[in-house]
């Protein structure tokens, strides 16, 4: 590697307003290297994870129950997170459900 050579990274993330918001700084490019350049590809989040699983990116958003299956290939980076009160999984019905009022349904997964 020579002092001129810039390395690409490729950056996938979903198109999602907090993945947005953590990666802004590279994809406006207001966060500039010499070094390196970064290249944004947008999926939705389960395809991030499969691909994941495969390795295909050098740096990639995933959910954080994919990790375990994906930490022979990646490390945590100590920034860019989505977690909170009230985030995450949900039940979405046409109607409005008590915790009781579930217990016994089938629910169905995406993905799967």
């Amino acid at each position: 590697m020579t002092s001129n050579s810039v390395t690409e990274v490729v950056c996938a993330h979903s198109p999602d307003s907090d993945d947005a918001y953590m990666f802004y700084g590279l994809a406006t490019k207001k966060v500039r290297s010499r070094l390196v350049n970064f290249r944004h590809v947008l999926e939705d989040i389960e395809t991030l994870n499969r691909k994941a699983m495969e390795g295909i990116y050098e740096l990639s958003a995933i959910s954080y129950h994919a990790y375990p299956y994906v930490a022979d290939k990646y490390v945590l980076m100590a920034s860019g997170s989505s977690v909170g009160d009230g985030y995450g999984p949900m039940v979405v019905s046409m109607h409005p459900f008590s915790p009781e009022e579930i217990k016994g349904k089938r629910i169905a997964i995406p993905a799967k």
